[in-house]
C-alpha cells in the first residue's frame, strides 16, 4: 500500500507540476516586466559606452575586435527584441470574457517571454565587459605598394638581387648600400623593401631618412609608428629607445631601412637591437661614402652603386622627354647632353624635364652650358650633377618660379602652408589680393617644381620634398646671387655669425639646427629681408639685437626659449610674417606695435593668452594658433578688432569662450560672437568644447571656404586633415542641446567630412540640410568622406526605423563620394537605386546592416572604376554582393562584363547567407585586375566566388581569418578555392554534428536506465483530470495570497 502512495504520490507531482508552472508566470507578469526595463536599459547603458570606445577607436584608424562588432549586432538585435515585445505588451488583450477577467494565455506566453528575455540580456550584459575593444592597425608606406616611378635597369639587377640574398642569410644583420649623391640609393633600397615584403622575407618593411644630423626622437617615431607603439612625446630618447628595443625583439620578421646616413649613428640609443640581440630585426643602410658603413657602421655586406650604362641613361632621359627627341639633329644633340649627364640619374632627369618640348636651339645652348667651364670649385659628377641642376633652373619659367625654387633650397621647409606663409611675407607672389589667390598660387609653384622634377612628392598634396643634391645647388645659386647665408645640420659646427662685410650685403639668413654662438647686441644688416632661426632653445636674444634691420619683412623663430622679446622688435615697421612656432613664450605685448604685419603664427607654443595688444595688428590676414595646449583666454574684442583678417586657426587649443573672470566680472573672454566681424574670413579651424558658448548667429559661415570645426569632445579632433579641407565634427554628451537653425551647418558650404554624433533627433537636422530638396539627398552634396557623418547619422535614423535607402532614385551627388561607411542600419534595404553612380568612389565599407540582401546592382558596380577597397561585414540577410537589376533580369550581353579595376583588398566576414558575390548567371564576367588580397571569414554558405567568367590575375590565395594571415587556402583559382573551403566547411560542420548528436542519444539513453518507473498507464483519464482541474483552482487560490496577485490587474 506504501508503495501505491509513493507511486501515486510521485505521479501528482509530475503532472500537477507542470500545470502550476504556468500559473507562477501569470503571478509574475508585472514583475518580469519590470526586471526586463531595468535590465534592458543596463544594456543600452553598456551598448552606449562600448559603442563611444568603437567610434573613438576607429576616428583613430583602429581596427575593431571581431568579438566586440558581434556583440554589439547581439546587443542592439535584442534591445530590438524588447522593443517589439514591449510594444506587443501594450497592444496585447490582455482581457476576456469581455473584460471582466484577464487573459491567463496571454500573460503566460508574454510573461515567459519577458522572462527570457531578462535572463538574455544578463548574459549579454555579462558578456560585454571588454577590457579592449580595438587592435593597432598598420598601415603600408605608399612606395611598398606602387612601382610607378621605377624602372628596372640592368645595371641594378645584380646589385638588387645580392642584396635580397644578403638579407635572406641569417648571419647577416646589417647591410649597407653606397655611391654619390643622386645616384639612385635611395630608389634602389625602396625596390629591395617592396620585393623583400613580396617575397615574405619580412612581415614589415620601414623607411626613415637620417641625413647629416640625426633627429633621433623623429626616427624614433617614424618606426613606431609603423609597428603600432605608441611612444610618449615628452618622454626622454633613452626611454623611448628602450620600449622601442623590447618591441622590435619580438618581431619575427622586419626590415629598417635607414636612409642617408652621414656618420657614425648610434642604434641602440634609436633602440633598434644589435648583433646576436636582434630577433627578427635586419638593417639596411644607404650613405655616400664606403667608410661610413664600414668603420663607422661595421656592415657586414656592402654594394655600391654606380651610375647607369649609356643605354640606360638614355633609356631614362627618352622616358621624361618623349619620343620627340628620336627625331633628326634633336637626336644627335640630345645623345651628347646625356653622354655629358655621365650616366647620373639626379643630373638626366631635371634636364629632361627643363628641355622636353623646346627648341632645337635651345637644346644647342644647353649643350654648350654643359661644356662650359664650372666657376665652381666642384670635381666630377659633382660638378655634373650641379651644372645639370643649374640647367634646369635657368630654364624655369619666370622669377617667381625661380624664387620660389630657391627659397624652398635655403629656409629647408616642405609644406605648402611655409611657402605661402614666406611668400606672403617676402612679396614673391604677382598679382593676388587674398591669401586664397596666394595659397591657390603657392600649390601651382610646387606643381610645376614637381614637373620640373626639382621637388618630389610628399605624404599628400600640401607636402613635399627635395633631394639634398638639389637642396645645395639651390643654396649654393642663393649664395652667388642673392647674398644668402644659410647652414643646416653642419657637419662642422658654425661657431660665429657671419663678418660684417658679409652681413651688410646679405638678403637672408636661415639658420636650422645650428649651434651658432650668442649674436652681438645689434650689426647692420640693411638690406636683410628674410631671417629664420630654428631648433636652438638655447640661443639668447639680445635686445638690441634687430636694430640694424629695419628692412626685415619675414621672422622666423622656431623652438626657442623667449620668455622675453627683444624690445628692439617694435622696430620692425616693415616686417609682414612673424612666426613663433613650438616656442615657449612669455609677454609678448610688443607684438602689436607691429602694425604692417600680415601672417602671425604661434603655433604649438607654450602661452596661456592672448594678449589685447595683438587686436591693434588691424593689417593682419592671418592668425595660427593651433596647438597651443595651455592657451585658454583670448583678450575681449582682440578677435574683432582684426577686420582684414581672412584665415584664423585655433584648433586644439582650448579656449574658454565667453568666460568671465574676476569677483565683480571685470575680466571677459573673447566670446564666439566675435567672429561675425570678420567679414573676410574664409577659413576656420577652431574647437569649440561647450556647446552652450554656440551663439544662434553665426552669419559668418556662410563665406568660409575651407573649415575644420569641431564642437565638443576634442578627442574626435583627429582625423583627415590634409586632403579634406571641409569638416564639420558635433560630437556632443547624450542628451546635450544644441540648436541648428540657418546660422549653423546649414551655411557651411560643400561638407566634406561631416559627423554628427549625440543628437537626440537627427532626422530633424537631416530636413534642415535638405531643406531646397525636400529630404537628406541635400547632405551629400559634395562629400569626400562620410564615414563618420554617415554612421551618426544612420544610428540615429536607424532607432527610428525609417530610412529605407541613401540616395533618391535621380540622384547625381553620389558622383563625388569618395569614402562610404554605414554601420547598424537594420532597416536599410538598399544601399542606393539601381542607377546610382560611384565614379569616385575608393572605400566602402557595410557592417551589421541585417535588412540588405545584396549591396551592388550590376550597373553601380560598373561605376566603381576607382574602387580601391570594400569591406562586408556582419549582415545576416546578404546573399550576394552584387545583384541583377530587377528591369534587367537574364539579359545580358554576351560578352558582358563587370571591372573593379583598381581594387585591391576585398573583405567578406560573417556573412551567414552570403552565397556568392554575384548570382548573376554565366553570361556576366567579373575582372578584378588588381585585386591582391581577399578575406572569406565566417562565410559558411558561400559555394562559389560567381558563376561567370572569373578573373583575379594578382591574387594568390584566400585568407581565412581577418586577424591570423597565416590561415589561409588556395587551388588552381578563385572559384575551386571557394568550393573547396565550402566543402571543408560542410564536412566539419556534419562532423560536428554527428559528435553532438552523439552525445545527445548517449545523454538521453542514461537518463532513460537511471529512471526506476518505465512507464504508467491511465485508464480512468476523465476521472483524472477532474482531480487535477480541482488541483488547479486551488493553486490558483494559494498564487493570489503568496504573490499578491490580482485577478483584475
Amino acid at each position: 500500500m506504501e508503495i501505491v502512495i509513493s507511486v501515486a504520490a510521485k505521479v501528482a507531482e509530475y503532472l500537477v507540476a507542470p500545470i502550476i508552472y504556468p500559473f507562477t508566470y501569470c503571478c509574475t507578469y508585472k514583475t518580469n516586466f519590470e526586471k526586463l526595463n531595468n535590465e534592458v536599459d543596463k544594456l543600452k547603458n553598456a551598448r552606449d559606452s562600448v559603442q563611444y570606445k568603437v567610434d573613438d577607436s576607429r576616428i583613430k584608424g583602429d581596427g575593431i575586435q571581431q568579438h566586440v562588432e558581434e556583440w554589439l549586432i547581439a546587443a542592439n538585435k535584442e534591445i530590438n527584441e524588447v522593443e517589439t515585445l514591449i510594444e506587443d505588451k501594450e497592444n496585447s488583450n490582455n482581457r476576456c470574457l469581455k473584460g471582466l477577467c484577464p487573459n491567463l494565455r496571454t500573460r503566460y506566453q508574454l510573461s515567459k517571454k519577458a522572462e527570457r528575455e531578462a535572463n538574455a540580456i544578463v548574459g549579454l550584459h555579462e558578456k560585454g565587459r571588454f577590457d579592449s575593444v580595438s587592435f593597432r592597425t598598420f598601415p603600408e608606406e605608399t612606395w611598398l605598394k606602387s612601382t610607378q616611378d621605377f624602372m628596372h635597369f640592368e645595371s641594378r639587377k645584380s646589385t638588387l638581387k645580392e642584396i635580397l640574398d644578403a638579407l635572406s642569410n641569417r648571419n647577416f644583420n646589417m647591410i649597407g648600400v653606397y655611391g654619390m649623391g643622386g645616384i639612385g640609393k635611395t630608389t634602389l633600397v625602396k625596390d629591395v623593401g617592396r620585393q623583400a615584403k613580396e617575397n615574405n622575407l619580412f612581415e614589415k618593411v620601414i623607411s626613415s631618412r637620417v641625413s647629416q644630423t640625426p633627429q633621433i626622437k623623429e626616427i624614433q617615431r617614424e618606426i613606431a609608428e609603423k609597428i603600432g607603439l605608441e611612444l610618449a612625446e615628452q618622454s626622454h630618447e633613452t626611454v623611448r629607445a628602450g620600449r622601442l628595443l623590447e618591441r622590435l625583439k619580438k618581431e619575427t620578421k622586419i626590415l629598417i631601412i635607414l636612409d642617408d646616413i652621414w656618420g657614425s649613428l648610434d642604434l641602440e640609443a634609436i633602440g633598434i637591437p644589435l648583433a646576436d640581440d636582434n630577433g627578427g630585426c635586419k638593417v639596411l643602410l644607404t650613405a655616400r661614402s664606403q667608410d661610413v658603413l664600414s668603420c663607422k657602421m661595421d656592415c657586414q655586406q656592402k654594394f655600391f652603386v654606380d651610375v647607369l650604362y649609356e643605354k640606360e641613361a638614355w633609356s631614362l632621359f627618352k622616358k621624361m622627354t618623349g619620343d620627340c627627341i628620336e627625331n633628326g639633329e634633336l637626336k644627335s644633340v640630345a645623345t651628347e647632353i646625356v653622354k655629358e649627364c655621365a650616366g647620373l640619374p639626379i643630373a638626366i632627369v631635371p634636364v629632361a624635364r627643363a628641355l622636353r618640348n623646346k627648341r632645337l636651339s635651345e637644346w644647342k645652348d644647353a649643350l654648350l652650358e654643359f661644356r662650359r667651364p664650372s666657376l665652381r670649385n666642384f670635381t666630377g659628377t659633382t660638378q655634373v650633377a650641379y651644372k645639370s641642376i643649374e640647367l634646369s633652373y635657368n630654364h624655369l619659367n619666370g622669377e617667381e618660379l625661380k624664387k620660389t625654387f630657391l627659397l624652398i633650397g635655403y629656409t629647408f621647409f616642405s609644406c605648402v602652408e611655409d611657402l605661402l606663409c614666406y611668400g606672403m611675407g617676402l612679396g614673391l607672389f604677382q598679382n593676388i589680393n587674398t591669401l586664397e589667390e596666394a595659397r591657390d598660387r603657392a600649390h601651382t609653384l610646387v606643381d610645376k617644381l614637381k614637373n620640373s622634377c626639382l621637388l618630389l612628392d610628399g605624404r599628400s598634396s600640401e607636402w613635399f620634398s627635395m633631394h639634398d643634391v638639389v637642396r645645395d645647388v639651390a643654396r649654393s645659386i642663393a649664395s652667388r646671387d642673392q647674398h644668402v647665408f644659410a647652414v643646416e645640420n653642419e657637419v662642422v659646427p658654425l661657431t660665429s655669425w657671419p663678418d660684417k662685410d658679409t652681413l651688410k650685403v646679405c638678403t637672408a639668413i636661415s639658420l636650422k639646427n645650428s649651434n651658432i654662438s650668442e649674436p652681438p647686441q645689434g650689426f647692420e644688416c640693411p638690406q636683410l629681408k628674410f631671417l629664420c632661426i630654428g631648433c636652438h632653445a638655447s640661443l639668447r636674444i639680445p635686445d638690441k639685437f634687430f636694430t640694424g634691420m629695419t628692412e626685415l619683412r619675414v621672422l622666423d623663430f622656431t623652438k626657442m626659449h623667449l620668455l622675453a622679446l627683444p624690445s628692439s622688435l617694435g622696430l620692425l615697421q616693415n616686417l609682414q610674417t612673424l612666426s613663433l612656432d613650438d616656442c615657449e613664450l612669455g609677454d609678448i605685448a610688443i607684438i602689436g606695435d607691429l602694425k604692417k604685419l600680415v601672417i602671425l603664427t604661434l603655433r604649438g607654443s607654450d602661452m596661456k593668452e592672448l594678449v589685447g595688444e595683438i587686436g591693434q595688428l588691424t593689417q593682419l590676414k592671418l592668425l595660427d594658433l593651433r596647438r597651443c595646449y595651455r592657451l585658454r583666454v583670448i583678450a575681449a574684442n582682440v578677435i574683432s578688432s582684426l577686420s582684414r583678417l581672412e584665415e584664423l586657426y585655433i584648433g586644439q587649443s582650448p579656449i574658454q569662450w565667453g568666460k568671465v573672470e574676476g569677483v565683480d566680472g571685470e575680466r571677459r573672454n573673447a566670446s564666439l560672437h566675435e567672429l561675425n566681424n570678420l567679414s573676410k574670413l574664409t577659413s576656420l579651424e577652431i574647437l569649440i568644447q561647450d556647446e552652450k558658448t554656440l551663439p544662434r548667429d553665426l552669419s559668418f559661415f556662410k563665406m568660409l571656404q575651407r573649415y575644420r570645426i569641431l564642437i565638443g569632445d576634442q578627442r574626435r579632433w583627429d582625423g583627415p586633415s590634409d586632403e579634406i579641407s571641409r569638416i564639420f565634427r558635433l560630437m556632443l554628451a547624450s542628451g546635450a542641446n544644441i540648436c541648428l537653425n540657418e546660422g549653423h551647418i546649414m551655411q557651411l558650404k560643400g561638407i566634406e567630412d561631416l559627423t554628427l554624433d549625440g543628437l537626440p533627433d537627427i532626422k530633424n537636422i537631416l530636413c534642415e540640410l535638405g531643406r531646397e530638396g525636400g529630404d537628406s539627398e541635400a547632405l551629400y552634396t559634395s562629400f569626400k568622406n562620410v564615414e563618420n557623418g554617415m554612421e551618426a547619422m544612420m544610428r540615429g535614423i536607424n532607432h527610428r526605423r525609417e530610412l529605407k535607402q541613401i540616395f533618391k532614385q535621380e540622384s547625381s551627388n553620389a558622383k563625388d563620394l569618395e569614402k562610404l561607411s554605414i554601420f547598424m542600419c537594420d532597416n536599410l534595404t538598399h544601399l542606393v537605386p539601381s542607377s546610382t553612380s560611384f565614379q569616385n568612389l575608393t572605400t566602402l565599407t557595410v557592417w551589421g546592416c541585417h535588412g540588405m540582401i545584396n549591396v551592388l546592382t550590376s550597373s553601380t558596380a560598373r561605376s566603381l572604376v576607382r574602387l580601391r577597397q570594400m569591406t562586408i561585414k556582419v549582415c545576416v540577410m546578404i546573399t550576394e554582393i552584387v545583384a541583377d537589376e530587377d528591369d534587367e533580369g537574364d539579359n545580358y550581353a554576351a560578352q558582358d562584363e563587370i571591372v573593379f579595376s583598381e581594387l585591391k583588398e576585398l573583405n567578406l566576414s560573417n556573412l551567414q547567407s552570403l552565397t556568392s558575390f554575384s548570382c548573376s548567371g554565366n553570361n556576366c564576367a567579373f575582372k578584378f585586375p588588381s585585386l591582391e588580397r581577399l578575406v572569406v571569414n565566417r562565410c559558411p554558405n558561400m559555394k562559389i566566388f560567381s558563376e561567370g567568367e572569373l578573373s583575379t590575375p594578382k591574387l594568390q590565395k584566400v585568407q581565412m581569418s581577418l586577424v591570423d594571415e597565416k590561415l589561409w587556402a588556395w587551388d588552381r583559382d578563385l572559384n575551386t578555392t571557394i568550393q573547396y573551403v565550402y566543402l571543408k566547411i560542410k564536412k566539419e560542420e556534419e562532423e560536428e554534428e554527428k559528435e553532438k548528436s552523439a552525445k545527445a542519444n548517449e545523454k538521453e539513453k542514461d537518463v532513460k536506465d537511471s529512471g526506476k518507473i518505465k512507464s504508467i498507464q491511465f485508464r480512468r483519464v476523465s476521472k483524472l483530470m477532474k482531480t487535477i482541474q480541482a488541483t488547479c483552482a486551488a493553486v490558483c487560490v494559494r498564487a493570489s495570497r503568496n504573490y499578491g496577485w490580482d485577478p483584475e490587474s
